[in-house]
């Protein structure tokens, strides 16, 4: 398999930055030291919640004033952060927008805000945000079909497209449904790679999962701490 020539590090929870030859691209930024360097630097925030946006991201452009951000819709209507300005794109599901030299595609998410469909150097980078299949263990029959049924129409709107590396929600608060949207995922959309997320540290979960994903194609790459990097 040829390398996409990309190097991942996994700050926390569902913030990690990709780096290419001549991009930074930081995801769902919370917490974590964050060193910017002289790259094309992309901000994105899948949604307001705050263990996914900071606000603190906008004092990064103090330093590095050719910042881009890109914005869920949410976020810029609930903050009243104006897209007036030119290094600020809001965007909603279905949007597709060209940012300098890079193309984005936001999808809606099942619970808040929007999931993105990045290309970056001919990398196809899909970072899901708080788009899972939300089946609780509580729920009661009709919250379980409509978990499903809301789920399975997303993806079917991402059937199709390639991507290359998908960050998706691992969550083990679901239970035993911890890995069914990633699950789900992979066997309809087929990504190279993907990443988990939004685990909450439990990085027994993520292993579990990849042990039970093993025959997959995809490859679910396995994190064990805070600050690790990867090279694909």
């Amino acid at each position: 398999m040829e390398n996409l020539h990309v190097s991942i590090k996994f700050l926390n929870h569902s913030c990690f930055i990709a780096e290419t030859d001549k991009h930074l691209l930081i995801f769902d930024y919370y917490q974590g030291k964050v060193d910017l360097n002289d790259k094309k630097i992309y901000i994105f925030s899948s949604h307001i919640h705050a263990d996914h946006y900071n606000p603190e991201i906008f004092d990064w452009q103090k330093m590095r004033p050719h910042i881009q951000y890109i914005l869920s819709y949410d976020i810029c209507g609930e903050t009243g952060i104006s897209q007036a300005k030119s290094n600020i794109t809001c965007i909603s599901p279905y949007e597709e927008k060209l940012i300098n030299d890079i193309k984005v595609k936001a999808y809606s998410s099942t619970d808040e805000g929007v999931a993105f469909l990045v290309q970056c150097e001919g990398i196809n980078m899909f970072h899901a945000g708080d788009l899972n299949w939300w089946s609780w263990p509580d729920d009661i029959p009709a919250e379980i079909e409509k978990a499903e049924k809301c789920f399975k129409e997303e993806i079917a709107k991402i059937k199709g497209q390639q991507i290359d590396i998908a960050f998706f929600p691992v969550d083990p608060r679901l239970k035993q449904n911890y890995g069914l949207g990633a699950e789900y995922f992979i066997n309809e959309i087929k990504p190279r790679y993907l990443i988990p997320i939004h685990f909450w540290d439990d990085y027994e979960s993520i292993e579990q999962f990849r042990v039970t994903m093993k025959a997959s194609p995809t490859q679910v790459i396995e994190l064990t701490h805070r600050g690790q990097e990867i090279i694909l």
